[in-house]
């Protein structure tokens, strides 16, 4: 049996790109893989630099935006000779149906890796329907 999909995979959220930036530097839009069990959807979204100290989770109607910011190391007494790893913010926008919980929302990184936990809510759980006899 195909999962049902959900809005989340639906409906594309406006890409950060797109939007105007107020502060400087540049903003890459994370990979994202979501995954989902019989009771939530799971986002896991690269975010390499990151800590859970500069990451930040907002939901504001239903849209969830994550963003994160890596400070660039500074060394001292070294002059940069090759350069490949670039610095900046991430951020990303999923609009998110009414089949999430907003209570239920959970989030932990660990090694640059983001988890967002959407618990379903109850009215959007499968179950089994009772059938008697007429």
């Amino acid at each position: 049996m195909e999962p049902i999909k959900s809005d989340i995979e639906k409906q594309p959220a406006p890409s950060p790109i797109a939007t105007e930036r107020t502060k400087p530097g540049k903003v890459f839009v994370p990979i994202v893989d979501i995954r989902e069990t019989k009771d939530s959807m799971v986002l896991i979204a690269d975010m390499p630099g990151v800590d859970e100290r500069s990451v930040d989770i907002t939901l504001e109607k239903n849209i969830l935006t994550i963003t994160g910011s890596v400070k660039p190391q500074v060394f001292e007494n070294h002059t940069m000779a090759h350069a490949e790893y670039d610095i900046g913010d991430y951020e990303r926008a999923f609009t998110i149906s009414d089949e999430v919980d907003r209570d239920g929302i959970a989030a932990k990184v660990s090694n640059g890796v983001l988890r967002v936990t959407l618990r379903k809510a109850e009215k959007a759980k499968a179950r089994k329907i009772a059938i008697t006899a007429a």
